[in-house]
């Protein structure tokens, strides 16, 4: 049974093409008082049958992608129209962006953040470099999309898989290699100078690329996995701490890590 809570469409809402007929999301039975709305793919929902429906798919399923739930329709809607046609609260909003990039990141799908608009954007075609976000494409009224390996806007041709067009694009591995160094202003190697490293490194637990600005201790978080690292040594911050006690501050025992020459692979657990 329906609560008195219920989102409801506005029956005023020229946007949204109403029909009559039975709400075919409610698998639960739960009779939805809202007027039903057609999606795209064609199919009648409710605003709260669909909000229902997608915490399913990310709950209980583990998908990040959103699609239709009804027999023989396998067609994915866009966040954007889920979030419009659910009329998600900003509690759903940030709830469902957190459980679909984190379902994606356990597919070892990429995580990285937008460089228009600084919001996080998932790369479901794994071999084209051209990534477009959806945040800035409805901002500007235009396509916008982004490189993902020099996180710039895109430039020259799409379907492009080695690099874009902008000066200095390479791919992870040229900058692993062609990075220059980086002075750790604040960690001492065995002389008591301060310790140089590789600027980059690819983060030993997903893979991202990280950089280091010289400031601070050698440690660095991961934005994308959320797992701390030793920059000079790479290995997570627990296991260097475990093997160099409280040298934050100080060269690791094995030395500098040379440069990297694979990326790391993120294992979900």
């Amino acid at each position: 049974m329906a609560s008195s809570s219920e989102k409801c469409y506005d029956p005023q809402d020229r946007t949204l093409t109403f029909v009559d007929g039975e709400d075919e999301l409610d698998f639960l039975c739960m009779d939805y008082k809202s007027r039903r709305a057609k999606m795209s793919c064609g199919h009648a929902v409710t605003p709260m049958s669909l909000t229902d429906h997608c915490r399913r798919l990310l709950d209980d399923e583990k998908q990040h992608r959103f699609v239709c739930g009804t027999s023989k329709c396998d067609v994915e809607w866009s966040f954007e129209e889920v979030r419009k046609m659910a009329l998600l609260t900003p509690e759903e909003v940030k709830e469902f962006e957190d459980k679909r990039f984190r379902n994606a990141a356990k597919q070892h799908l990429g995580i990285r953040e937008c460089p228009g608009c600084k919001s996080r954007v998932m790369r479901t075609d794994l071999i084209d470099l051209s990534v477009r976000c959806t945040v800035c494409t409805a901002n500007r009224k235009s396509l916008y999309k982004f490189c993902w390996q020099c996180l710039r806007e895109w430039k020259g041709p799409v379907l492009r898989t080695d690099h874009c067009d902008n000066d200095g694009c390479q791919s992870p591995l040229g900058i692993l290699k062609n990075c220059g160094d980086v002075v750790l202003d604040g960690v001492m190697d065995v002389r008591g100078d301060p310790l140089k490293c590789p600027s980059t490194r690819a983060c030993p637990t997903c893979g991202m690329l990280v950089l280091h600005n010289g400031e601070r201790c050698k440690n660095i978080g991961c934005t994308q996995c959320k797992v701390e690292f030793c920059f000079v040594c790479l290995k997570t911050t627990t296991e260097c701490q475990r093997i160099n006690k409280q040298s934050w501050y100080r060269v690791c025992s094995t030395g500098v890590a040379p440069r990297q020459t694979s990326i790391p692979v993120w294992q979900s657990r």
